[in-house]
């Protein structure tokens, strides 16, 4: 169990995480053209980090197994990765093509999935398989209605980006898989 003192560390670390993160587009505005964020961009990206770390301190203390610990750490940062891409460039064509809202939509059924189980191992195991089909889902449907005949997204493109995201999903869901049984969430549970 972490002590008052211990939280009050991790949300140190968190704090300077974040702003040494925001300092590489920061800087690199100051020697390209190629990033122009404002404001706005700095405190999205912020809370995006923060909650990141924020939400593995609380969720990471339900289980005391690595196992756990690693896949929940693979499943934020990739759905954190998820949301950055697609929020900055857009995985299918621009980040102004209205396609790209589906993908908020996988990542409300991992955010539901990891809910209703309770953060249980067998539940997030299962949230993040129905997570990586509704990925891959996403490939199809991109492709059906044609997206692929957008000039920035060719099929190859399309199936890279979201095969991407769906072995992240995948590899975080078998890691819960091979969390034993034993694991302290179940235990109260009982």
């Amino acid at each position: 169990m972490n002590t008052p003192a211990k939280l009050s560390a991790h949300f140190i670390r968190i704090g300077i995480g974040t702003v040494l993160v925001l300092l590489i587009p920061l800087i690199a505005m100051q020697f390209s053209n190629e990033v122009n964020w404002d404001f706005l961009d700095f405190i999205i990206a912020g809370v995006l980090l923060s909650a990141t770390g924020v939400g593995y301190i609380f969720i990471s203390r339900l289980s005391d197994q690595i196992m756990y610990r690693i896949a929940l750490g693979i499943a934020l940062l990739s759905t954190l990765f998820l949301v950055w891409v697609n929020g900055a460039v857009g995985l299918v064509g621009s980040e102004n093509n209205d396609f790209n809202l589906l993908y908020f939509g996988v990542v409300l059924i991992l955010i539901i999935g990891a809910f209703i189980s309770r953060f249980r191992t067998k539940g997030m195991a299962i949230a993040l398989f129905v997570t990586a089909v509704a990925q891959t889902s996403t490939i199809l449907v991109a492709i059906l209605i044609g997206q692929h005949h957008n000039a920035e997204s060719s099929v190859i493109e399309i199936i890279l980006v979201n095969v991407f995201f769906v072995t992240l999903f995948s590899i975080s869901g078998g890691l819960f898989c091979q969390v034993s049984d034993e694991s302290s969430i179940e235990k109260e549970d009982a």
